[in-house]
This record gives structure tokens, C-alpha cells and sequence, in this order.
């Protein structure tokens, strides 16, 4: 029997373990899809056509292919889901593709081939009209370099949206000063551009994105050319006003950290394809292959593993008394709570007991990774 384009793409998904399986579905597997991507190719070069479909090139490298082709596959045969409401992460080093593909999503670059669609839309058969309204109403991109306009005030700066819209100035006006405080720039609508920083400036770009009341933000390295301190602020920023809106973000980024912040999942790319995708804690704790564990080396699991992966059966009374925590508890937070009370914690979800952590167990398991990585 034929896989069809979805089964494909479930297929992609659930290459992570059991428990990160179900991690991933109260994540977000069973909400509905914004993005659906199957399949999709971006290739540069003369006659690129001609790429996708050409079997003869399976196993290549990027620049075999060049060299055999005359052209580049920036982005090759990725398949993903963005469901609605999480925060989904394209990582990779420069040259993967990541930046690529998240540009194919609102078409700001053709794809060569597959499928594509938004709200189950398909994208890549919209005329421009219907890309103008995507890209004006439903996916607002927000970019490493700011692109504010420098003689406009802040205010109007986050209101620019919403007048090519055609919202009435008093209406855009009041909406604008909403969202300059949302991000914390009270008291700065009327200063100019030149006269914030550059974390300022960034929040102005975030508020100008959020004023037009998108489905889905689409952050393309935006926070990469600042300092590290008023970056960190940045991430903080966007974790908040996540939690406060649940709205649909694609973020993009090259920094390991900032993915593992940010990502409810991550896709992780390397020279054009997805090489995993899944939750920070399946991509730390149970990387596809050698470059993912390469890459993951230095992140200390105790600060990206749950207590999922440490817990142990309860013994004897162990299930109805003592410490709790939620089955989603960082192993880091869970050896506070061990040495604070002295002894072993229960695991609970919903008032049912799963399973118990203890000083060995919570340290066992990142142990027992660090011995497998050494291995490999």
C-alpha cells in the first residue's frame, strides 16, 4: 500500500522514543496543524526541477550534488508539522537550510517542490492576493535587523502594520500603545528609533508583529546581533508573552541554548535536511546520530531531562506519602526537592502516582547518559 504525504510526515515525528512520544502529543501532536509541510524542496541553480525527483542523487552530500548538478539544495524532502499553539524551533548552523525553509512557509522564496499548507490551505497554490493577505493578517515575520522606520516615532513604528491594513489612525494608535506596553516600552512612544538600544528596538519590532494580531509569529534570528544579557531578556520576553497568548511561533535560530529555551520542539538541520525533530529532552536525551550528539555534547541534561526518564516503581507506602512532583519536573529541580526533604519524591500526574525519584535515580540517569555518550 501507497504512504500518503501525511503518514509520511507522522513517520518523521515519531522516530523518538515511547516516552518522548507521548511527551510530543500533550505537546501539541493532538492539537490541529497551522503548517503542514510535506515533502518540500528548495534548489537553486539551473534546470532545478529536475533535483527533487532525481533518485540518482539519494545519499549525496550538498556539495556532491553541486558538483554533479550545477545546483543547490538548500532545502531537501522535509516533512514537519507546526501545531497550533507551540512554540516550534528550526535549529541549525549557518548553511543548513533553516532559514530557507521557514522563508518557503509564507512563499517570501518559491519552493521547488511538495506540499505546503497553512490551516489546511494549500499555500503554494495562493495568487498573490491571497499571499498578501498571509503575509499581512496571518504570519508576521520578525527579523534580526529591525527594519523600523527611522522618522517615525515608536508608536507609530508598531502601528505600520496595521495602516497598510487600512485601520483607522485612532484605532491603530490605541492598539499600537497596547502593545508597546505589552513589551515593556512604556513611556517611549514618541522617541525615534535611534534614540532606543538595541533591545528596545527589537521589542519595538516584536510589538509591531504582534499589533496585526497574526495566527503565527515567524522569528528569523532576531535576537542573534545582541549582547548576551539583553538577549537572555529577549528569550525571557518571548516565553512570557507565549504563556500569556499561546500563540503559534516558528522560531529560527543557530544557538543550541536558545532552542532548548525556547522550543516546545525542535527541528534540527544539517545541510538541508531534518536530521531529528522532537522535544528538547528527546533531542538531549536521545540524539539520532553522531552530529546530534556532537552538537548536544556540553548541554547539562539535569536542566533539560524530566523526571520521566529517572523514576523508579514505588515501594511498600512510597505512593501515598512525601514529596511530590509533576511528571514534567526538570531533574535539576527534582535533586532540589530530594536533598530538601531529606529522601525519595513521588513522580504524580492527575493524583495518580507514577513513579518515585530519589538522590540515586535522579543522578543515575545522567550518569548513565554521559557513559553511553563516552561509548559512542
Amino acid at each position: 500500500m501507497a504512504t500518503t504525504a501525511a503518514e509520511s510526515a507522522d513517520n518523521v515525528e515519531h522516530d523518538s522514543t515511547a516516552a518522548g512520544s507521548e511527551h510530543t502529543a500533550r505537546n501539541g501532536g493532538d492539537r490541529p496543524r497551522v503548517f503542514s509541510v510535506r515533502n518540500l524542496w528548495k534548489v537553486f541553480g539551473p534546470k532545478a526541477e529536475r533535483v527533487p525527483g532525481d533518485s540518482s542523487l539519494d545519499g549525496l552530500t550538498g556539495e556532491e550534488i553541486r558538483e554533479r548538478t550545477g545546483c543547490t539544495a538548500a532545502v531537501r524532502d522535509v516533512s514537519f508539522d507546526v501545531h497550533e499553539g507551540e512554540v516550534f524551533v528550526v535549529m541549525g548552523l549557518s548553511g543548513s537550510g533553516k532559514s530557507t525553509l521557514v522563508r518557503c512557509l509564507t512563499r517570501l522564496i518559491e519552493p521547488t517542490s511538495g506540499d505546503l499548507e497553512m490551516d489546511g490551505e494549500d499555500v503554494r497554490a495562493m495568487d498573490k492576493s491571497k499571499l498578501r493577505e498571509l503575509r499581512r493578517h496571518r504570519a508576521s515575520m520578525v527579523f534580526q535587523h529591525f527594519g523600523l522606520l527611522p522618522h517615525r516615532s515608536v508608536l507609530d513604528n508598531v502601528g505600520y502594520g496595521l495602516e497598510i491594513q487600512g485601520v483607522s489612525k485612532a484605532e491603530r494608535r490605541t492598539t499600537a500603545a497596547d502593545f508597546i506596553e505589552k513589551v515593556g516600552l512604556t513611556g517611549l512612544e514618541n522617541r525615534r528609533p535611534h534614540q532606543l538600544s538595541g533591545g528596545q528596538q527589537q521589542r519595538v519590532g516584536l510589538a509591531r508583529a504582534l499589533a496585526v494580531d497574526p495566527e503565527v509569529l515567524l522569528f528569523d534570528e532576531p535576537f542573534s546581533a545582541l549582547d548576551p544579557l539583553i538577549r537572555r531578556d529577549m528569550q525571557d520576553e518571548v516565553v512570557r508573552l507565549h504563556k500569556e497568548e499561546g500563540r503559534t511561533m516558528v522560531f529560527i535560530t543557530h544557538d543550541l541554548s536558545e532552542a532548548l529555551t525556547l522550543g516546545d520542539r525542535i527541528a534540527l538541520m544539517r545541510d538541508g535536511r531534518i536530521v531529528q525533530l522532537g522535544t528538547p529532552e528527546e533531542i538531549v536525551g536521545s540524539p539520532a546520530d553522531d552530529y546530534v550528539r556532537d552538537f548536544v555534547r556540553d548541554v547539562p541534561r539535569e536542566q533539560v531531562l524530566t523526571v520521566r526518564r529517572a523514576m523508579r516503581p514505588a515501594r511498600g507506602n512510597e505512593a501515598a506519602e512525601g514529596e511530590s512532583v509533576g511528571p514534567g519536573t526538570l531533574i535539576s529541580d527534582a535533586i532540589e526537592v530530594v536533598v530538601r526533604s531529606g529522601g525519595a519524591a513521588r513522580v504524580v500526574d492527575g493524583g495518580r502516582c507514577l513513579g518515585i525519584v530519589d538522590h540515586a535515580c535522579l543522578l543515575g540517569v545522567v550518569a548513565r547518559l554521559d557513559e553511553a555518550e563516552v561509548a559512542a
